[in-house]
């Protein structure tokens, strides 16, 4: 099965402006942009075809460019990681069998999530694409219920059926659980919606004809428009391997991230 990941980043974030080209100092104290990160997380995973950075904008093909990735050019009227990595599917005549879609924001993405969702691919024919969900550790969600606390959005939860196939994605911490009760749970119910997918072709390109949902509008993840168009989102458990896992969701998400390498590099 060929598979090619593509990374898709753009400049004009509404919550944070470049963030693809915002330098992540490392545990040597040098500098890497968030973009070349997400590119190496990328060629990390073992069996991969072909690694893209997929944009619209002329500053990250540039710097694309300089840290020897291969671009591929979108339109500018992408609504997200989804719509563009379609785009950038049709645009270049890809072949990939299966087309896997790590987003430019999370860079700590170890390559067994996504090594996790090509076998299920190939495990179950039937399954049109996946996504990685985590176990909340303590930290984790009590980073996720502070954010919200303070009127942030942070990370993405997942519900899902006895299957293995997603209920809902929220930017919400779902499900509720009472602060009393939390102390006292060996496991906390919540599962981390890791931003990662894995697509057969058509699926994806099924996904660009569709047009922008409600959910998806209101909640902002893409996701969401699989399941209002009745497609079936498959879910993955990973595990973290004592890896800490985050995106760079807010300008304070850099020093988790910087916190989370120097502990990788221990």
């Amino acid at each position: 099965m060929k598979t090619a990941i593509l990374i898709p980043a753009r400049y004009a974030s509404t919550r944070y402006p470049g963030k693809p080209l915002v330098p992540v100092r490392q545990p040597d104290g040098a500098t890497k942009s968030l973009i070349e990160m997400s590119w190496e997380a990328a060629r990390a995973v073992p069996g991969i075809d072909d690694v893209f950075v997929v944009t619209d904008d002329p500053r990250i093909e540039d710097a694309a460019h300089r840290f020897g990735a291969d671009v591929i050019m979108t339109a500018r009227e992408c609504e997200n990681g989804t719509a563009r990595c379609a785009d950038a599917v049709a645009r270049a005549g890809l072949d990939a069998d299966l087309v896997v879609n790590l987003q430019g924001d999370a860079p700590l993405t170890p390559p067994w999530f996504v090594e996790a969702l090509i076998d299920e691919m190939i495990r179950d024919p039937e399954a049109r694409m996946a996504t990685p969900i985590i176990h909340c550790d303590r930290e984790t969600y009590g980073n996720f219920v502070e954010d919200r606390r303070r009127g942030m959005v942070g990370g993405t939860t997942a519900v899902c059926d006895r299957f293995g196939n997603a209920l809902y994605f929220s930017k919400e911490v779902l499900p509720w659980l009472d602060p009393q009760k939390v102390a006292e749970m060996d496991v906390i119910p919540v599962f981390h919606h890791v931003g990662v997918y894995a697509y057969r072709r058509e699926t994806l390109l099924d996904y660009a004809g569709w047009g922008e949902c409600e959910l998806e509008r209101h909640e902002g993840l893409e996701q969401l428009r699989f399941l209002a168009n009745g497609e079936k989102v498959r879910c993955v458990e990973v595990e973290a391997r004592g890896r800490v896992f985050w995106e760079l969701n807010n300008p304070h998400d850099t020093a988790r991230i910087e916190q989370a390498l120097e502990a990788m590099a221990q």
